[in-house]
């Protein structure tokens, strides 16, 4: 058979698959066509494989393999020039280093604990962890704690393309510096010439640690106060302080060129709104989900979210300022805001920008709907004629949908000693209630999900993130739901996996079950994780695979033995989160 006709073939195949069952998760091996995908031909990729396959769907594997060591230590750092403090740090860089593959490679991440007192574990944010939900890494649900002295090593397939970050998933650590890029390269819904790569944003706290911050926070919430402010937003570990000391983040651009930058939330409690003097931001992925491309001045980001934006380079040469300010409305603290030089100049003639910021910019707190570039509908529901709307609860459905509400005054806690798919691996359903797990639907159904901002707390917005999936925003607003007047879209929503639940108001979503798993659900405000914002979602945990069992019972016979042995000395005093 000639290879025209077997591509042929393959693609009939594939569209019959497809066809036959929309849910169907179809791995074709690929040999090596990415050289289709050039500046102006970012839409394709392979020949069977482009910006227009649903990567839920459909993803092509390569059979390569990348592997990572990413090394946690503690040191010292002084981001912003305010002081040296202390730090966690993934290979001594802060930001840690990009992990990059290709759509469809495999990976193999270890990680290895060279802090002196501290478990940790990594977890990789939006990643989808098909039929690898034990390499999700969040200890006390998806593995023990990884114990100072011991490595793991986290194997996945990048089933889809885009941009996602990791971090530590336990006591705060990612404040301090244990976080990092991840891009899996691929197709995409516009063109350009220049990858830059990715701006990870997070605030410091002068001189004090995440962690101690974490530890003020919770004793503010006893008494009804706010959380410690951060000092200075961080763009990619670099800032300047009041004092006019520290340095900003640098970036030389050419004109006539058109460059992909990812930006990443990844701060601890601090919503941002980022702008390019000058330079209009046209927008191309909602978290890892590719979007009809749309162009704005301003683009608000919820902690943990994902936006990829092309920046064409057709302005007078000269310095702008890109800007990462700090939203009053969203009830973010962090006192001074971000900046970093942009200079049409040579590397070693950067200047300090005189330009003006966009006039018009708005102080609101409302994150931008987008369209996904894959179109769906999603089945409609009623929660109102099948739930109460002001209780949290779980109610079954027909043909195997689930309904939830979820006001959210119930908080989680973990065991890095004995994790909830240690549970689900022994068949022991007799879980802790501190556990705060929830059954979904059967796979292949649907769950609908109703998220109602306690009116008991205080009227601040949430960034929802969901592990294990993407979730579709069928709808959002301030105030109770109220079904006759709630404005819900089930045609086309958009879609991503971390969404704004407003101040005093509710989130609608829904998602189809077709990934086995124990999966987290939370707040991504790493003061409210640690408090116990969030719900563990239980998965068709009987068709749950896990990758390496041998590797999962090594490490928690090491955490086991680390914390039995007198070595402990900072004993769990938050949801371990």
């Amino acid at each position: 058979m000639s290879w025209l006709r077997f591509c042929f073939a393959l693609a009939a195949c594939y569209l019959s698959l497809c066809a036959a069952n929309p849910t169907a998760n179809v791995q074709t091996l690929e040999r090596d066509l990415t050289s289709l995908n050039g500046p102006s031909t970012r839409g394709r990729w392979t020949d069977t494989h482009d910006i227009h396959t649903d990567f839920d769907q459909v993803f092509p594997a390569t059979g390569h393999t990348v592997a990572y060591t990413l090394e946690i230590t503690n040191t010292t750092c002084n981001p912003d020039g305010s002081g040296s403090r202390i730090c966690s740090l993934v290979n001594g860089q802060f930001p840690g280093p990009t992990i990059r593959a290709k759509w469809g490679d495999t990976l193999a991440i270890t990680v290895k604990n060279s802090m002196q007192d501290n478990g940790t574990s990594i977890h990789f944010h939006g990643v989808r962890q098909y039929d690898s939900a034990g390499s999700d890494g969040v200890n006390g649900i998806t593995q023990c704690a990884i114990a100072p002295g011991d490595s793991a090593t986290y194997r996945f397939q990048a089933t889809q393309h885009g941009t996602g970050w990791y971090h530590s998933h336990t006591d705060m650590q990612y404040g301090d510096g244990v976080s990092g890029l991840i891009v899996f390269e691929g197709p995409a819904s516009a063109d350009y010439d220049v990858d830059l790569g990715g701006y990870l944003f997070n605030e410091v706290f002068g001189t004090t640690t995440a962690w101690q911050a974490g530890v003020n926070s919770r004793k503010a919430i006893q008494s009804r106060q706010g959380p410690p402010r951060g000092t200075s937003l961080l763009i990619n570990g670099t800032s300047t302080n009041s004092a006019g000391g520290g340095t900003s983040n640098k970036v030389n651009i050419e004109r006539g060129k058109r460059y992909r930058l990812r930006l990443i939330n990844a701060s601890v409690n601090t919503y941002i709104r980022v702008s390019l003097d000058d330079h209009p931001l046209t927008v191309i992925t909602s978290d890892f989900v590719p979007i009809q491309p749309y162009t704005t001045n301003f683009l608000l980001m919820g902690i943990g979210q994902r936006y990829d934006v092309i920046i064409e380079a057709n302005q007078t040469a000269g310095a702008y300022w890109f800007r990462a300010d700090v939203p009053a409305l969203c009830f973010s603290g962090t006192i001074r805001n971000g900046s970093a030089i942009w200079d049409y100049g040579e590397p070693s003639q950067t200047s300090v920008p005189t330009s003006s910021p966009w006039p018009n910019e708005t102080n609101d707190c409302v994150e931008p709907v987008v369209t996904p570039l894959w179109k769906q509908t999603v089945p409609t529901a009623s929660f109102s004629d099948t739930i109460d709307v002001n209780l949290t609860n779980t109610v079954a459905m027909p043909n195997g949908n689930s309904m939830v509400v979820w006001v959210m005054n119930e908080p989680i806690w973990t065991n890095y000693s004995d994790p909830v798919i240690g549970y689900v691996m022994r068949g022991d359903t007799h879980l802790p209630k501190l556990f705060n797990t929830v059954d979904a639907s059967k796979e292949g159904a649907w769950n609908y999900w109703l998220i109602v901002n306690d009116p008991t707390a205080f009227p601040i917005p949430h960034p929802i993130h969901l592990h294990g999936h993407d979730f579709f925003v069928i709808g959002s607003d301030v105030g109770p739901y109220n079904e006759a007047t709630a404005k819900l879209n089930w045609a086309n929503p958009t879609r991503r996996d971390t969404a704004s639940l407003p101040a005093s108001g509710w989130l609608a979503l829904a998602w189809r079950s077709n990934n086995p798993g124990t999966w987290l659900m939370h707040c991504h405000i790493a003061f409210h994780i640690s408090e116990g914002f969030g719900i563990d979602y239980l998965e068709a945990v009987d068709q749950m695979k896990l990758s390496d069992e041998a590797q999962y019972q090594k490490t928690c016979q090491n955490w086991q033995k680390y914390q039995t042995a007198d070595l402990y000395h900072y004993q769990l005093d938050d949801s371990g989160l």
